[in-house]
């Protein structure tokens, strides 16, 4: 059983039978069928059944003897809104089945942001593409959690917001130089880390973590696509899935000034969601390619 499935409004189901009648329901009526080639000439499909407004789930497989479909895997989803990154993009497969995942490095979180490619089946038609290749231009970014906690804002006056908007800004900067080989850049950024842990040391020592730190974006585990995050939240609001009838939050945050939309199951977040408050939580990152019209 995915365990993502209790995201989008499936955290009723109780055994594997329940889940193997759900997949067979969706392969039999999907509201969604895609198909293309993969690498070996073989045909593969992704059908899909919504379940709710932006949610659902993909079933990804081969047909096979007289358009009898196999499927090999599938996975819930969630569509985020707007635009996340510009960022050049990078499409690596697994070793292991016909899945694919975004790769980025995004100088606003600092790491390689890593996600769950959500439209493989454009991505492989676009990448066949001999003649009139359209380029990627953005990348929608979305997340799937399991549990979450609202935590209170940290009180900035506005000349603290107008020193931490230009301290993003010059840092972004010296991640770009030091990106393309600039050793000033790269000095700049190691003497910045170290002055970061010696104020860190001395304010822990009397303040709580959260008040030291106002939003948080790290890997998290073995996987490569799930991160430890903290947030503001900018926007939210709530969903039902149409089947189970179970009620959904989706909130917009602001995560080192990277914005994107999570899913959580109302039953998994600790606390009332507000508007400036925060979200913390263990999620995992899918997204979107979007390429020139």
């Amino acid at each position: 059983m995915h365990n993502y499935l209790r995201s989008i409004g499936f955290g009723n189901l109780r055994n594997k039978n329940e889940v193997n009648l759900l997949i067979k329901d969706i392969i039999e009526h999907p509201d969604k069928k895609i198909i293309t080639e993969d690498d070996y000439g073989n045909v593969f499909a992704e059908l899909s059944k919504e379940f709710g407004e932006y949610i659902g789930i993909s079933v990804r497989g081969f047909y096979i003897r007289d358009n009898e479909f196999h499927m090999e895997y599938y996975y819930p989803y969630f569509l985020g809104s707007g635009v996340t990154t510009e960022e050049k993009v990078e499409v690596e497969k697994r070793f292991d089945r016909e899945s694919y995942a975004g790769v980025c490095d995004e100088m606003r979180i600092g790491v390689t942001l890593i996600f769950y490619l959500q439209n493989v089946i454009e991505y492989l038609q676009e990448f066949r593409t001999k003649n009139g290749k359209r380029m990627p231009v953005n990348t929608t970014i979305s997340a799937l959690a399991t549990d979450g906690k609202i935590i209170l804002p940290v009180y900035k006056n506005e000349n603290q917001i107008k020193s931490g908007e230009k301290y993003t800004n010059n840092r972004n900067h010296l991640m770009a130089a030091a990106r393309d080989g600039d050793e000033e850049a790269m000095e700049s950024l190691t003497l910045e880390d170290i002055d970061t842990y010696s104020m860190i040391s001395r304010r822990i020592m009397t303040e709580d973590i959260l008040s030291i730190v106002d939003t948080y974006f790290m890997p998290s585990g073995i996987e490569s696509d799930q991160y430890n995050i903290m947030g503001e939240i900018l926007d939210f609001y709530t969903i039902d899935n149409k089947r189970t009838k179970e009620k959904l939050y989706v909130l917009t945050l602001n995560s080192n000034h990277l914005i994107f939309d999570v899913c959580i199951n109302q039953e998994d977040l600790l606390g009332e969601p507000v508007i400036g408050r925060r979200f913390k939580g263990v999620i995992w990152m899918q997204g979107r390619i979007h390429y020139q019209m």
